[in-house]
């Protein structure tokens, strides 16, 4: 069993910047992908960002890309999400999930494990 917390939401202006972490109990962080969804009132969680188990294949998705970059410190059982030039249609409830393969994978049912999230509201 893996749980997973998020931390460092806020609130920011439009153009700042925000850096959420999501730190994981137990010893099989290290072999899971990890990826970063969303979730904005009255609408679909929405995938962010992935990453593989190395931390060496990243994927976006396309409403991110450029502008946000995920990362990962197997050492401290931790995956970041740095997130620039934020726009109010960024704003939304972040949650991290984890498990179910190696590799970073964009679909919510590829994930066995999710944090309860993290608030992020960008006013503009």
């Amino acid at each position: 069993q893996v749980q997973l917390l998020e931390s460092g939401g806020g609130v920011v202006q439009a153009g700042g910047s925000l850096r959420l972490s999501c730190v994981a109990s137990g010893r099989t962080f290290r072999s899971y992908g990890m990826g970063w969804f969303r979730q904005a009132p009255g609408k679909e969680r929405e995938f962010v960002a992935a990453i593989s188990s190395t931390g060496l294949s990243k994927t976006y998705g396309d409403s991110v890309k450029g502008r946000f970059t995920i990362s990962r410190d197997n050492a401290q059982n931790t995956v970041f999400l740095q997130m620039n030039s934020l726009k109010p249609e960024d704003t939304a409830v972040y949650h991290c999930a984890g498990g179910g393969s190696a590799w970073p994978r964009s679909s919510i049912d590829d994930y066995d494990y999710w944090g309860q999230g993290t608030q992020v509201t960008v006013s503009s």
